[in-house]
């Protein structure tokens, strides 16, 4: 039972990271972005 806990937890925590990993790369195109249009404006 306990073997069966940690593999849905493994799987779990990996989903978690796939997820911030998206997250923080769709975050890292939107500061890029902010910061060309700042670099445009001067």
């Amino acid at each position: 039972m306990k073997k069966v806990l940690m593999m849905v937890c493994l799987f779990a925590m990996t989903g978690f990271v796939v997820g911030c990993s998206n997250t923080m790369e769709g975050a890292g195109r939107d500061i890029e972005k902010a910061g060309q249009k700042v670099q445009d404006t001067f």
